[in-house]
């Protein structure tokens, strides 16, 4: 029998999270999960007796505070971080302003080392599990600020796993893509950010665009099943010593092997591939 853990999840609400938080629930441990809303906090606590709703919104400092405060009062260990919460931005960078981009960045970047800094002195000796993506690669066009974000995020916690003196472990999570509701988000969002535009970048990218919005569309029907993504979180929650990355799917493989080719010819394939769409 595993020894119970306790743990915290952000971005718990639907998806993936919702998905880690019931299988780590299932398993015995105690699962602080964190959500924005008061409908998600009774329906993750319907899920299991283990879990533990906890209202966090990662962009907010105050509401951040808020969270360790609710979970000191519970525990005074984590053994777990998880940080899951995200979103996905996505289009031709020319015409992607800094501001939507610092908004990726401050979502799938700061926000996680945010929550770190806040919550650092109940994991001594515990774990940082990421969520990170294929993405981080970094070989795939119109997603560049998710592509970014997502590597910084590693890149920074990979200095933090090496620089920590409180024995704390990291662990990168890249999937591949899953059949998540942040599919039709990251599409409704696109298309506004273009809608923006002027008609000149509009008519160069308008072919591009409605490709990519059919592919995201369609990750919902072929992607991975969340399940897969959770269990591999489990495993690394459960494993004394686990490897500091897990892809999770043979495209995450294959993507995170790709990179490693020089990057003039991998422009080129990846150019070759698009003209073929």
């Amino acid at each position: 029998m595993q020894k119970q853990q306790t743990i915290l999840i952000t971005g718990a609400s639907s998806g993936i999270g919702r998905q880690i938080a019931k299988t780590l629930a299932q398993k015995g441990h105690k699962v602080f999960a964190g959500i924005r809303k008061k409908s998600d906090k009774i329906e993750l606590e319907k899920l299991n007796k283990n879990i533990i709703g906890v209202y966090i919104d990662v962009t907010k400092s105050s509401s951040i505070d808020k969270a360790f405060w609710f979970v000191i009062k519970n525990t005074d260990k984590l053994d777990v971080l998880i940080n899951n919460a995200g979103i996905a931005l996505a289009g031709p960078i020319e015409g992607l302003s800094t501001e939507t981009i610092k908004e990726q960045f401050e979502v799938n970047t700061f926000a996680p080392l945010k929550v770190l800094h806040k919550f650092l002195p109940l994991l001594h000796g515990g774990k940082i599990i990421n969520m990170s993506s294929m993405a981080s690669s970094g070989i795939f066009p119109y997603v560049s600020p998710y592509c970014a974000s997502k590597r910084a995020l590693d890149i920074m916690f990979n200095s933090f796993a090496l620089e920590n003196k409180d024995n704390i472990k990291v662990i990168s999570i890249k999937p591949a893509v899953i059949k998540t509701p942040i599919w039709n988000k990251s599409v409704k969002r696109a298309r506004e950010l273009f809608e923006e535009q002027n008609e000149t970048l509009k008519e160069k990218y308008i072919k591009d665009l409605l490709l990519m919005e059919k592919n995201a569309l369609e990750s919902n029907n072929t992607g991975l099943d969340v399940s897969k993504v959770a269990l591999t979180v489990l495993k690394a929650v459960e494993k004394s010593n686990p490897k500091p990355s897990y892809c999770v799917g043979i495209k995450s493989n294959f993507a995170m092997t790709l990179q490693m080719l020089p990057q003039g010819l991998l422009n080129k394939l990846i150019k070759i591939k698009l003209c073929r769409l």
